[in-house]
Protein backbone atom coordinates (compact mmCIF):
# COMPACT_ATOMS: atom_id res chain seq x y z
CA UNK A 1 0.00 0.00 0.00
CA UNK A 2 1.47 3.44 -1.08
CA UNK A 3 0.92 6.53 0.19
CA UNK A 4 -0.24 9.52 -2.34
CA UNK A 5 2.42 12.74 -2.57
CA UNK A 6 0.37 13.94 -4.89
CA UNK A 7 -1.72 16.80 -4.24
CA UNK A 8 -4.96 18.54 -6.37
CA UNK A 9 -6.38 21.08 -4.35
CA UNK A 10 -9.76 20.43 -3.01
CA UNK A 11 -12.65 23.41 -3.04
CA UNK A 12 -15.64 23.19 -0.31
CA UNK A 13 -17.87 23.42 -3.43
CA UNK A 14 -21.22 22.02 -4.10
CA UNK A 15 -22.32 20.05 -7.26
CA UNK A 16 -25.65 21.99 -8.94
CA UNK A 17 -29.12 20.18 -8.92
CA UNK A 18 -28.86 17.94 -12.10
CA UNK A 19 -31.66 17.51 -14.40
CA UNK A 20 -34.29 15.04 -12.50
CA UNK A 21 -33.70 16.65 -9.39
CA UNK A 22 -35.01 20.00 -10.89
CA UNK A 23 -37.80 18.65 -12.73
CA UNK A 24 -38.75 16.24 -9.90
CA UNK A 25 -37.93 12.97 -11.02
CA UNK A 26 -35.60 12.12 -8.16
CA UNK A 27 -36.13 8.78 -6.46
CA UNK A 28 -38.39 8.88 -3.22
CA UNK A 29 -35.92 8.43 -0.14
CA UNK A 30 -37.61 5.18 0.88
CA UNK A 31 -34.53 2.65 0.94
CA UNK A 32 -33.53 1.20 4.26
CA UNK A 33 -30.37 -0.78 3.20
CA UNK A 34 -27.93 -0.75 0.61
CA UNK A 35 -27.35 -3.50 -1.28
CA UNK A 36 -24.22 -4.62 -3.18
CA UNK A 37 -24.18 -1.56 -5.80
CA UNK A 38 -25.29 1.26 -3.57
CA UNK A 39 -22.19 -0.51 -1.20
CA UNK A 40 -19.46 -0.29 -3.83
CA UNK A 41 -20.50 3.47 -4.65
CA UNK A 42 -20.36 4.65 -0.95
CA UNK A 43 -17.18 3.21 -0.66
CA UNK A 44 -15.93 4.81 -3.97
CA UNK A 45 -17.19 8.19 -3.01
CA UNK A 46 -15.31 7.25 0.47
CA UNK A 47 -11.96 6.28 -1.24
CA UNK A 48 -12.24 9.12 -3.57
CA UNK A 49 -11.94 11.85 -0.04
CA UNK A 50 -9.36 10.02 1.32
CA UNK A 51 -7.56 10.20 -2.49
CA UNK A 52 -7.95 14.04 -1.99
CA UNK A 53 -6.38 13.91 1.83
CA UNK A 54 -9.52 15.26 2.94
CA UNK A 55 -8.30 13.64 6.15
CA UNK A 56 -4.60 14.55 6.33
CA UNK A 57 -4.85 16.34 9.20
CA UNK A 58 -5.32 14.05 11.50
CA UNK A 59 -3.37 11.15 10.02
CA UNK A 60 -0.65 13.64 8.08
CA UNK A 61 2.27 12.42 5.57
CA UNK A 62 4.59 14.67 7.55
CA UNK A 63 7.66 16.72 5.21
CA UNK A 64 11.03 15.07 5.67
CA UNK A 65 12.13 18.47 6.15
CA UNK A 66 11.77 17.74 10.08
CA UNK A 67 9.09 21.43 10.85
CA UNK A 68 6.38 19.20 11.30
CA UNK A 69 5.03 20.35 8.19
CA UNK A 70 1.90 17.83 6.28
CA UNK A 71 1.80 17.21 2.30
CA UNK A 72 -1.24 14.55 2.27
CA UNK A 73 -3.15 11.83 4.16
CA UNK A 74 -0.67 9.16 5.45
CA UNK A 75 -2.84 5.53 4.50
CA UNK A 76 -0.68 3.68 6.40
CA UNK A 77 -1.75 5.89 9.80
CA UNK A 78 -5.40 5.97 8.99
CA UNK A 79 -6.00 2.64 8.24
CA UNK A 80 -4.76 1.92 12.09
CA UNK A 81 -6.78 4.41 13.32
CA UNK A 82 -10.17 3.02 11.61
CA UNK A 83 -8.35 -0.45 13.05
CA UNK A 84 -8.14 1.11 16.92
CA UNK A 85 -11.64 1.71 16.89
CA UNK A 86 -12.78 -1.51 14.98
CA UNK A 87 -13.65 0.04 11.98
CA UNK A 88 -13.47 -1.40 8.38
CA UNK A 89 -10.90 -0.55 5.91
CA UNK A 90 -12.35 1.07 3.13
CA UNK A 91 -9.81 -0.48 0.93
CA UNK A 92 -10.45 -4.12 2.01
CA UNK A 93 -13.67 -5.08 0.39
CA UNK A 94 -14.69 -7.07 -0.70
CA UNK A 95 -13.34 -9.50 1.47
CA UNK A 96 -11.34 -13.23 0.58
CA UNK A 97 -15.03 -14.64 0.81
CA UNK A 98 -16.20 -11.66 -2.06
CA UNK A 99 -18.49 -10.01 1.48
CA UNK A 100 -18.99 -6.48 1.28
CA UNK A 101 -19.11 -4.39 4.76
CA UNK A 102 -22.75 -4.36 6.57
CA UNK A 103 -24.66 -1.06 6.61
CA UNK A 104 -23.55 -0.34 10.76
CA UNK A 105 -20.04 -1.11 9.38
CA UNK A 106 -20.37 1.27 6.68
CA UNK A 107 -22.27 4.09 8.81
CA UNK A 108 -19.49 3.90 11.67
CA UNK A 109 -16.97 4.53 9.01
CA UNK A 110 -18.79 7.71 8.08
CA UNK A 111 -19.45 8.50 11.53
CA UNK A 112 -15.79 8.44 11.99
CA UNK A 113 -14.28 9.82 9.10
CA UNK A 114 -17.20 12.97 9.23
CA UNK A 115 -14.91 13.83 12.91
CA UNK A 116 -11.42 13.37 11.32
CA UNK A 117 -12.06 15.60 8.04
CA UNK A 118 -10.30 18.57 7.42
CA UNK A 119 -10.50 20.77 4.35
CA UNK A 120 -6.88 21.00 2.94
CA UNK A 121 -5.39 24.15 1.88
CA UNK A 122 -1.87 24.69 -0.16
CA UNK A 123 0.09 27.04 1.99
CA UNK A 124 3.72 26.93 0.42
CA UNK A 125 5.38 24.81 -2.39
CA UNK A 126 8.59 22.63 -1.29
CA UNK A 127 10.72 22.74 -4.60
CA UNK A 128 13.29 19.98 -3.24
CA UNK A 129 10.97 17.53 -2.86
CA UNK A 130 8.23 19.16 -5.47
CA UNK A 131 5.11 18.64 -2.82
CA UNK A 132 2.55 21.33 -1.35
CA UNK A 133 2.20 21.87 2.35
CA UNK A 134 -0.84 22.20 3.15
CA UNK A 135 -3.10 23.52 6.35
CA UNK A 136 -6.45 22.42 7.09
CA UNK A 137 -10.18 23.53 8.09
CA UNK A 138 -12.31 21.22 9.98
CA UNK A 139 -15.51 22.63 9.86
CA UNK A 140 -15.15 23.19 6.08
CA UNK A 141 -13.88 19.34 5.79
CA UNK A 142 -16.76 18.21 7.87
CA UNK A 143 -19.26 20.03 5.42
CA UNK A 144 -17.61 19.04 2.28
CA UNK A 145 -17.76 15.47 4.10
CA UNK A 146 -21.40 15.61 5.16
CA UNK A 147 -22.36 17.43 1.41
CA UNK A 148 -20.76 14.66 -0.42
CA UNK A 149 -22.63 11.81 1.56
CA UNK A 150 -25.87 13.16 2.23
CA UNK A 151 -26.16 13.84 -1.93
CA UNK A 152 -25.20 10.13 -2.09
CA UNK A 153 -27.89 9.04 -0.01
CA UNK A 154 -30.14 11.78 -1.68
CA UNK A 155 -29.07 10.72 -5.55
CA UNK A 156 -30.13 7.24 -4.55
CA UNK A 157 -33.51 7.31 -2.59
CA UNK A 158 -31.54 6.25 0.76
CA UNK A 159 -33.85 7.17 3.89
CA UNK A 160 -31.14 8.19 5.40
CA UNK A 161 -28.72 11.58 5.73
CA UNK A 162 -25.67 12.34 7.46
CA UNK A 163 -26.60 15.38 10.22
CA UNK A 164 -23.89 17.09 12.28
CA UNK A 165 -21.43 13.75 12.00
CA UNK A 166 -24.14 11.00 12.87
CA UNK A 167 -26.05 8.86 10.27
CA UNK A 168 -29.59 9.37 11.50
CA UNK A 169 -32.92 7.56 9.41
CA UNK A 170 -35.43 10.20 7.53
CA UNK A 171 -39.69 9.59 8.89
CA UNK A 172 -41.77 9.43 5.80
CA UNK A 173 -42.04 12.76 3.81
CA UNK A 174 -44.95 14.48 6.34
CA UNK A 175 -43.80 12.92 9.02
CA UNK A 176 -40.21 14.00 8.12
CA UNK A 177 -41.77 17.63 8.60
CA UNK A 178 -43.92 17.86 11.17
CA UNK A 179 -41.32 16.21 13.39
CA UNK A 180 -38.74 18.35 12.46
CA UNK A 181 -41.08 21.65 13.11
CA UNK A 182 -42.98 20.30 16.55
CA UNK A 183 -41.69 22.04 19.79
CA UNK A 184 -42.81 20.00 23.08
CA UNK A 185 -43.43 22.56 25.72
CA UNK A 186 -46.32 20.90 27.29
CA UNK A 187 -45.78 22.05 30.70
CA UNK A 188 -45.45 19.08 32.02
CA UNK A 189 -41.62 18.21 32.06
CA UNK A 190 -41.46 14.82 32.18
CA UNK A 191 -44.58 14.50 29.28
CA UNK A 192 -41.63 16.73 27.25
CA UNK A 193 -38.93 14.68 27.79
CA UNK A 194 -40.78 11.27 26.91
CA UNK A 195 -41.91 13.11 23.58
CA UNK A 196 -38.64 14.10 22.82
CA UNK A 197 -36.93 10.73 23.27
CA UNK A 198 -39.58 9.25 21.30
CA UNK A 199 -38.43 11.52 18.38
CA UNK A 200 -34.78 11.21 18.66
CA UNK A 201 -35.22 7.58 18.90
CA UNK A 202 -37.78 6.95 15.81
CA UNK A 203 -35.37 9.21 13.56
CA UNK A 204 -32.11 6.18 14.65
CA UNK A 205 -31.07 3.89 11.61
CA UNK A 206 -31.74 1.04 13.95
CA UNK A 207 -35.56 -0.92 13.34
CA UNK A 208 -34.80 -1.67 17.40
CA UNK A 209 -34.25 2.02 18.28
CA UNK A 210 -37.23 2.76 16.72
CA UNK A 211 -39.74 0.43 18.51
CA UNK A 212 -38.35 1.71 21.36
CA UNK A 213 -39.01 5.30 20.14
CA UNK A 214 -42.78 3.73 19.57
CA UNK A 215 -43.19 2.65 23.07
CA UNK A 216 -41.60 6.41 24.58
CA UNK A 217 -44.95 7.75 21.79
CA UNK A 218 -47.45 5.36 23.98
CA UNK A 219 -45.99 6.02 27.09
CA UNK A 220 -46.15 9.84 26.45
CA UNK A 221 -49.62 9.19 25.12
CA UNK A 222 -50.96 7.75 28.78
CA UNK A 223 -48.91 10.83 30.34
CA UNK A 224 -50.77 13.21 28.01
CA UNK A 225 -54.20 11.85 29.57
CA UNK A 226 -53.69 12.81 32.59
CA UNK A 227 -52.19 16.12 31.56
CA UNK A 228 -55.77 18.45 32.30
CA UNK A 229 -57.69 18.48 35.21
CA UNK A 230 -59.84 15.94 36.49
CA UNK A 231 -61.23 13.88 39.59
CA UNK A 232 -59.65 10.98 37.58
CA UNK A 233 -57.85 9.59 34.38
CA UNK A 234 -61.10 9.11 32.79
CA UNK A 235 -62.24 12.47 33.71
CA UNK A 236 -58.74 14.28 32.46
CA UNK A 237 -58.95 12.32 29.16
CA UNK A 238 -62.13 14.08 28.65
CA UNK A 239 -60.98 17.40 29.51
CA UNK A 240 -58.15 17.25 26.53
CA UNK A 241 -60.76 15.56 23.76
CA UNK A 242 -63.10 18.52 25.09
CA UNK A 243 -60.34 21.22 24.11
CA UNK A 244 -60.13 19.61 20.46
CA UNK A 245 -62.77 20.44 18.95
CA UNK A 246 -66.89 21.18 20.21
CA UNK A 247 -67.84 19.55 17.06
CA UNK A 248 -69.93 16.77 18.00
CA UNK A 249 -68.91 14.39 14.62
CA UNK A 250 -65.25 15.35 15.10
CA UNK A 251 -65.33 14.56 18.70
CA UNK A 252 -66.78 11.61 18.37
CA UNK A 253 -64.10 10.48 15.57
CA UNK A 254 -61.40 12.06 18.29
CA UNK A 255 -62.35 9.59 21.20
CA UNK A 256 -63.10 6.46 18.83
CA UNK A 257 -59.16 7.16 17.52
CA UNK A 258 -58.04 7.66 21.47
CA UNK A 259 -59.72 4.56 22.61
CA UNK A 260 -58.19 2.49 19.47
CA UNK A 261 -55.03 3.72 19.56
CA UNK A 262 -54.98 2.91 23.58
CA UNK A 263 -56.04 -0.58 22.78
CA UNK A 264 -53.57 -1.04 20.29
CA UNK A 265 -50.87 -0.01 22.79
CA UNK A 266 -51.91 -2.64 25.50
CA UNK A 267 -52.53 -5.69 22.69
CA UNK A 268 -49.74 -4.90 20.48
CA UNK A 269 -45.69 -5.15 21.59
CA UNK A 270 -45.78 -2.19 22.95
CA UNK A 271 -46.31 -1.12 26.04
CA UNK A 272 -46.59 -4.63 27.56
CA UNK A 273 -44.52 -7.74 26.51
CA UNK A 274 -46.17 -10.81 27.37
CA UNK A 275 -46.34 -13.90 25.04
CA UNK A 276 -50.04 -12.68 24.33
CA UNK A 277 -48.96 -9.40 22.64
CA UNK A 278 -48.42 -9.20 18.69
CA UNK A 279 -44.93 -8.31 18.18
CA UNK A 280 -44.61 -5.31 15.04
CA UNK A 281 -42.30 -6.34 12.48
CA UNK A 282 -40.93 -4.67 9.59
CA UNK A 283 -40.48 -0.45 9.29
CA UNK A 284 -43.48 0.39 7.59
CA UNK A 285 -45.66 -1.19 10.40
CA UNK A 286 -43.33 1.40 12.80
CA UNK A 287 -43.82 4.10 10.58
CA UNK A 288 -47.61 3.68 10.68
CA UNK A 289 -48.09 3.63 14.59
CA UNK A 290 -45.83 6.22 14.65
CA UNK A 291 -47.75 8.96 12.42
CA UNK A 292 -51.26 7.95 13.73
CA UNK A 293 -50.25 8.42 17.14
CA UNK A 294 -47.92 11.22 16.46
CA UNK A 295 -50.65 13.01 14.67
CA UNK A 296 -53.31 12.59 17.54
CA UNK A 297 -50.95 13.83 20.04
CA UNK A 298 -49.90 16.54 18.39
CA UNK A 299 -53.70 18.01 17.31
CA UNK A 300 -54.40 17.68 21.63
CA UNK A 301 -51.02 19.69 22.30
CA UNK A 302 -52.06 22.52 19.80
CA UNK A 303 -55.54 22.38 20.92
CA UNK A 304 -54.68 22.67 24.49
CA UNK A 305 -52.30 25.19 24.10
CA UNK A 306 -49.05 23.01 25.35
CA UNK A 307 -46.89 23.45 21.97
CA UNK A 308 -47.11 21.09 19.21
Amino acid sequence: MGNSTHFCPVRAVHMKKLFTERHGMNEPRVKEELDVELTKGILTVINAMIDENLFGEKYSLECPDGRGNSYGCDLDKLKAGLAAYKIIWPRDWPDSEDAWPSDPQLFDLLEFLYEHAGLPHTYAHHSFFQHDHLSYDTQKGRDKFEADINRFFERNGLAFELKDGEVTRMAPTGLQEALASTVFATGDKALDKLLETARAKFLNRSSDVRKEGLEKLWDAWERLKTVEPGKDKKAQATAILDKATKEPNFRKLLEDEAMALTLIGNNFMIRHTETTKTEIKGSARIDYLFHRMFALIRLLLKSSDRGG
